[in-house]
């Protein structure tokens, strides 16, 4: 009995060490869109948000081609459950991004327009993203448009 005392306290402690810290709840949202230039390498950089990444993949994606971000800008959006949301005049889809160590990992495609964004905004709509398109909204959720 006495050993089992002892032991019994220090598994107690284990697990608890083990246990992950959740800090609820969070929001994640940027206020607003930013509108980035992107440099001749391909890559953009917001400081404000300390974030930085290569677009080179993100263009090939779009237009099948890598270098179609030269005089391009992005548009990039944060909402409450951290998904980046990123589009471009011209492109058809907004893409939904999460964070991953030191990577942006795609999430979801959406498809906007078939013919390509006139002149893209976002503004946060809690609890949706909201894109602006020619004078059109939509709003938009980390899988798809929302339905009414």
């Amino acid at each position: 009995m006495k050993l089992l005392i002892p032991g019994l306290f220090i598994a107690v402690l284990l697990v608890n060490a083990c246990s992950t810290l959740t800090l609820k709840p969070a929001d994640f949202a940027w206020p607003i869109e930013s509108v980035l230039k992107i440099d001749d390498n391909g890559t953009v950089t917001e400081e404000r948000y300390s974030l930085s990444f290569n677009t080179t993949g993100l263009f090939y994606e779009e237009a099948g081609d890598s270098l179609a971000y030269k005089n391009k800008e992005l548009r990039i959006i944060r909402d409450s459950g951290g998904y980046y949301f990123v589009t471009a005049a011209a492109f058809k889809n907004v893409y939904v991004f999460t964070a991953e160590e030191g990577a942006l990992k795609l999430f979801s495609k959406i498809l906007i327009s078939e013919t390509g964004l006139v002149n893209p905004a976002f503004n946060q709509r809690a609890p949706y993203i909201e894109l602006l398109n020619d004078g059109k909204s939509l709003y938009l959720t980390n899988t798809g448009i929302k339905k009414d």
